[in-house]
């Protein structure tokens, strides 16, 4: 999509999201506070963005990082409260600097300068406005690479929608096929219908990943699957919904990385890694559904991964000052 296009595709959404913040309703919350009047709803946000950290990621999807890295911005607060956030330094205890748009903007034309495949907004839904006033001002100043949408999948479809045109490739987690699973875990008790309902319409507006002569992805979806211990994010359903309501072409990023940190302790069904056994089975009915795109991770034999506590810190390069 060229410069001018994104532009008026930015300002359409921007004189959209013009009243939201003052009866916010960005997200499936629908909080309605007054942010604009410094009122804070259920993700704590205040008007201006929040950022954790910046830096040129190497450890996202091999489409995302390619040679030179993803440009990959971490957003504090979140309008989820999952127990085992491994994020939850900045996403729940609210680590991070208060940043105006325009400095947003001049961090995003920094990554690109370094070098960066993509700008990959890491959960930023509860800052949608700000970071559209933001590529608003990136845009005219020479942002050219894509708009990464990096997110829990805890989205509202009319935002999603609004997107449209603006954000060339969404990352959304699936996390629950199980409404009990999703309020119990995440307080999220309409997680599974929210979600799949913004993942169509992400599937819709950017279609199935395409990536160029040098395998860096420039357009489309990559839905992350995160596999919990005792089947409790469901991934098996998840995969169904994939196959039958998205693409059998979706490429997926079969994650095996859970650890139990944060509060996972207080939940026995929680408190261990994945096992081998049940990440190899998620990826083995992938494979007979015929989803065969993407990437999968090992699982270190006989590692136990126990509770690690709550004093594991994210690792970052820069702070948002």
């Amino acid at each position: 999509m060229n410069r001018d296009s994104k532009l008026n595709n930015l300002r359409t959404a921007i004189d959209s999201f013009k009243l939201i913040l003052s009866r916010c309703n960005i997200c499936p919350r629908k909080c309605g506070i007054n942010r604009t009047a410094g009122k804070l709803g259920y993700c704590r946000a205040p008007l201006n963005p929040v950022i954790y950290s910046y830096l040129s990621h190497h450890g996202e999807e091999p489409a995302l990082s390619g040679r030179k890295g993803s440009g990959t911005i971490f957003f504090t607060h979140c309008n989820m409260k999952c127990v085992y956030c491994q994020n939850y330094i900045f996403s729940q205890l609210d680590k991070g600097e208060e940043v105006p748009v325009d400095r947003l903007a001049s961090i995003m034309l920094d990554l690109q300068e370094s070098g960066c495949h993509n700008i990959n907004l890491v959960s930023p839904t509860h800052f949608v406005p700000q970071i559209l006033a933001a590529l608003e001002i990136a845009v005219k100043n020479g942002l050219a690479i894509p708009i990464v949408y990096n997110t829990g999948g805890y989205d509202s479809l009319d935002t999603i929608k609004l997107l449209d045109g603006i954000v060339d490739i969404y990352l959304p987690d699936m996390r629950y096929s199980d409404t009990k699973n999703a309020l119990a875990y995440s307080d999220a008790p309409d997680y599974v219908k929210v979600n799949r309902a913004c993942i169509k319409e992400m599937h819709r507006q950017a279609g199935d990943l395409v990536t160029d002569d040098k395998g860096i992805a420039m357009r489309g979806i990559i839905i992350r699957l995160l596999v919990l211990p005792n089947d409790i994010s469901g991934t098996a359903e998840s995969l169904k919904f994939i196959k039958k309501d998205i693409s059998a072409d979706t490429y997926l990023s079969m994650m095996s990385q859970y650890y139990p940190t944060f509060k996972a302790g207080d939940f026995k069904e929680l408190s261990r890694g994945t096992t081998q056994k049940e990440y190899a089975n998620i990826v083995d009915e992938a494979h007979a559904l015929g989803l065969n795109n993407g990437w999968i991770q090992d699982i270190p034999e006989g590692s136990d991964r126990k509770f690690l506590g709550t004093n594991i810190a994210p690792k970052s390069d820069k702070k948002a000052q």
